[in-house]
């Protein structure tokens, strides 16, 4: 039986049940054509609506921030409709629920983005990366990420323009506020990261500039619908997606002081989560504690002891449970009572239909 997880914690103007995150996993299951969220992803997310806090897959904000097939968007109406039937969905089951919103950069294929250039900070590419494209049948093919160009001042503009107006589409749709995807090599992480980045104006250089892209973002949405509905989501010590950079302790304790000066409801850690991966320095979690004032969510690598131990230490508010969600809807009632875990089948992530969606059952005892 655990206790601190199930605490209720107040999150801007939402009270939450508890303190166990769904963080945003792609699925790839939007419809085509039109990447529109539809009646199967609003069954998965309200099947899961007894989490605290639900934060979407990531959405792309724009035709041009698609890194992947099949993945929704959040910039046309019929895609805001969608979301707005998972959002009545997660809220007649009580639950709470955020949108990722998301610009991959140089993270995709000319081919998910209708034959243009992906664009970056600089032009520099993923190394190693590769993206799934839609080759016509069932099965996503995989190609390598293509060489970006580099993003002029009128580019970035108009992208911060774009992020404004998807949070306004996510409130417009119901969601009760946005997560910035600040993480994993997309975007915003290739303006932070100083070795996917050599700018030579206001963007790039020293770490000042080199978060100046993420401030202008945070801003313009915290303008658009308010400081308690804006999260944002940190990757500091992966170098998924190939973004690197040379002093991340230093870089991301910044970028958290960054982010507490906006007043964002939540800052949200995503840690490294492969098996054999070091674990975070709790001195970096301290710093990021001081750093950083309000709700903060780690995410990777948690069970439920984990869990406890680190909202005990004051390290973390919120912890987010990625693939245990995706075969275990009832995850919070499994870990109040000690219920075993079921086993995600991991040939049914991304693409296809309900099989491996949502027709993982509830846990049941036997009579």
């Amino acid at each position: 039986m655990t206790t601190s997880l199930f605490q209720p914690i107040q999150l801007g103007n939402l009270c939450l049940n508890n303190r166990i995150v769904m963080p945003p996993m792609t699925r790839s299951r939007a419809s085509q054509p039109g990447d529109i969220a539809n009646d199967m992803m609003a069954t998965y997310y309200a099947q899961r609506a007894t989490a605290g806090l639900i934060v979407t897959e990531g959405t792309q904000i724009s035709s041009m921030a698609k890194g992947y097939a099949w993945t929704p968007g959040i910039y046309t109406p019929e895609q805001i409709a969608g979301w707005k039937n998972v959002t009545d969905a997660v809220h007649a089951k009580g639950g709470a629920i955020f949108a990722q919103l998301w610009h991959v950069g140089r993270v995709t294929h000319s081919d998910n983005i209708g034959g243009q250039l992906p664009i970056s900070s600089s032009a520099i590419q993923a190394e190693n990366v590769k993206v799934f494209i839609d080759n016509g049948t069932n099965e996503p093919g995989f190609v390598d990420a293509a060489l970006p160009r580099a993003m002029t001042k009128e580019d970035i503009a108009q992208v911060i323009e774009q992020y404004r107006q998807a949070a306004l589409n996510a409130v417009e749709a119901g969601f009760d506020g946005i997560e910035l995807h600040a993480a994993n090599g997309y975007l915003i992480n290739q303006f932070i990261d100083s070795e996917a980045n050599n700018r030579t104006d206001e963007y790039g250089g020293c770490l000042e500039n080199r978060l100046r892209f993420l401030d202008e973002v945070v801003a313009a949405m915290v303008e658009a619908i308010g400081a308690e509905r804006v999260g944002v989501r940190l990757a500091p010590l992966t170098t998924l997606n190939g973004t690197v950079d040379a002093n991340p302790i230093e870089t991301y304790i910044a970028a958290a002081a960054l982010l507490n000066t906006h007043h964002i409801v939540y800052l949200h850690i995503a840690e490294v989560d492969w098996d054999d991966a070091p674990d975070t320095p709790i001195s970096f979690k301290r710093s990021l504690r001081e750093a950083y004032q309000g709700v903060l969510i780690y995410a990777g690598r948690y069970n439920a002891e984990k869990a406890e131990q680190a909202i005990d230490a004051g390290l973390a508010d919120m912890i987010g449970f990625g693939r245990p969600f995706v075969a275990n809807p009832d995850l919070p009632n499994r870990i109040q009572h000690g219920f075993p875990l079921a086993e995600h089948v991991a040939e049914t992530l991304f693409g296809g239909n309900e099989q491996g969606l949502t027709d993982y059952p509830v846990y049941q005892l036997e009579d």
